[in-house]
């Protein structure tokens, strides 16, 4: 075994106008949470542990677009999801559609540990974890000014917009920066890309690997849209061989199965862990835009994207860290 590993990431696509300040924040948000999985994997925490820790801390701060502060619906209200899964013997569970409850990573988890089940959603869900004893809040809780002011842009563009990404006027955005023209997502049109999920992947110090992946979802998305990380072998997948956590243009992720084909081609073409993500970014997104990080059974980290940049950060057994937003 090459040792624990883990990598977090805070979405891919990033606007290129985001101010420093908001960079600098970001990347002070990874390195808490990358600090806060070293100390659990140097004190033996399990692989599945770690990733269910680390992705609480980041839905449980406004910056990224997951539990508090996500994106709304068109409604204005937030419905929130969420996938975690532990590679030792596949096991899974993912949540959708949630308006309450506080951590929908937790939620996950106890589908996965307290429920015959590997995915609830919507009611079902929310009665599920009042039974089993989560923390509930308000709607409210979830709404930040700054995702109030992004949906009223979207809906005077009359677009689906992620987190953070930014309308555009007459050819510039809203920080009187010069934008290319509007992307495409299933023939919709939307703004530069940005931010909107959450991961980890972690592999500890048994070589066990475990993933887990939060989000929003869309700015002004339609109320009941399910996207890309609470669908195991889409947004979020982890076996013997490696984690994965998928982040961006989830219809894409979802056709190209993006997760589980990072581990198929290791498994199966016998790729090695940074190779199989290149592969998977180069030859499964068709054009959808999108990024992920995965980690292997053996100690790697690794990343790939095709967009302007991905929140990013991975730490090693043998000291090594790094916090990254561009190439």
């Amino acid at each position: 075994m090459g040792g624990w590993a883990l990598a977090v990431h805070g979405g891919a696509g990033v606007d290129p106008n985001l101010p420093p300040h908001r960079q600098e924040q970001a990347k002070q948000l990874l390195t808490r949470c990358l600090n806060l999985g070293i100390s659990a994997l140097r004190s033996n925490a399990s692989a599945v542990d770690v990733v269910e820790l680390v992705v609480k801390e980041l839905e449980t701060d406004p910056l990224f677009n997951s539990g508090r502060g996500s994106a709304l619906t068109a409604n204005g209200t937030v419905e929130m999801e969420a996938s975690i899964m532990d590679g030792t013997k596949r096991r899974c569970g993912a949540v959708s559609g949630l308006t309450t409850v506080k951590n929908p990573i937790l939620l996950a988890r106890l589908v996965m540990d307290k429920s015959p089940h590997s995915y609830l959603a919507f009611s079902g869900a929310e009665e599920f974890a009042r039974k089993q004893g989560v923390d509930v809040v308000e709607n409210e809780y979830f709404i930040t000014p700054d995702n109030v002011g992004m949906l009223k842009l979207a809906k005077e563009a009359n677009t689906i917009l992620f987190d953070y990404r930014i309308p555009i006027t007459n050819g510039f955005d809203t920080y009187g920066g010069m934008v290319e023209s509007p992307l495409q997502m299933n023939g919709l049109p939307i703004s530069v890309y940005a931010p909107e999920t959450v991961g980890c992947v972690v592999v500890d110090g048994k070589g066990r690997c475990a993933a887990a992946t939060s989000t929003g979802g869309l700015m002004n998305k339609m109320s009941g849209r399910i996207g890309d990380s609470p669908l195991i072998g889409a947004g979020t997948y982890a076996c013997e061989v490696c984690g994965v956590s998928c982040t961006g243009e989830g219809e894409a992720i979802i056709r190209g199965t993006l997760a589980r084909e990072v581990a198929a081609v290791m498994e199966y073409k016998g790729l090695g862990l940074q190779q199989a993500v290149d592969f998977v970014i180069k030859h499964r997104l068709d054009e959808g835009m999108a990024g992920l990080i995965a980690v292997s059974n053996s100690g790697e980290v690794a990343y790939g994207f095709n967009c302007n940049g991905m929140f990013r950060g991975c730490a090693t057994e043998n000291g090594f860290i790094e916090v990254k937003i561009w190439d």
